[in-house]
Order: C-alpha cells, then sequence, then structure tokens
C-alpha cells in the first residue's frame, strides 16, 4: 500500500515536471516547441529547462503535505531528485 501511494506520487512528480517544461516552452520561448527544444539542446540549455520545469513539483509536493498524503509528497520528492541527477549528468558531460 505505501509502494503504490509513493509510486502515484512519483508518477505525478514526473508529469508535473514535463507539464512545467512544456509550459515553460510555450510561454517563453517565441520558437516552435521542437526548435526551442533543438535550440535548447545546441546550447546546453536543456538541465536549465528542467529545472525550471520542476518549479511545478513544489506545487505538488506541498499539496500532497497539506491533504496529509505523505508518501505521495514523498514520490514527488524522489521524482525531484531524479530530476537533479539528471541535470548534474547534463552539466557534467
Amino acid at each position: 500500500m505505501i509502494r503504490k501511494e509513493i509510486i502515484t506520487g512519483f508518477i505525478v512528480g514526473i508529469i508535473a515536471n514535463v507539464l512545467g517544461v512544456i509550459g515553460y516552452i510555450l510561454i517563453f520561448s517565441e520558437l516552435s516547441f521542437t526548435t526551442s527544444l533543438e535550440v535548447a539542446r545546441e546550447q546546453g540549455h536543456i538541465g536549465s529547462i528542467l529545472a525550471l520545469g520542476a518549479l511545478l513539483n513544489l506545487v505538488a509536493f506541498f499539496g500532497f503535505i497539506k491533504l496529509k498524503r505523505d508518501h505521495r509528497a514523498r514520490g514527488v520528492l524522489i521524482a525531484t531528485f531524479l530530476t537533479a541527477i539528471i541535470i548534474l549528468l547534463l552539466k557534467l558531460f
């Protein structure tokens, strides 16, 4: 039961991150979505875009805490740590 709650929170965290990235690109970029991603990859800014997309995880995390769904909040936190590790790997290599 607890594992299912953590997995649910993890999935919510990943979805929130993806929606954050999409929202950031659609709101702040004048280029199309795919062109923006290609330009960001060429210039090495994918990690920065992922970090800005992860801001939506704050909403999910504190929402779960407020609803007393601590295990789901833990899953969101794991998804955020995974995003941080991916950003670190992108910056190093």
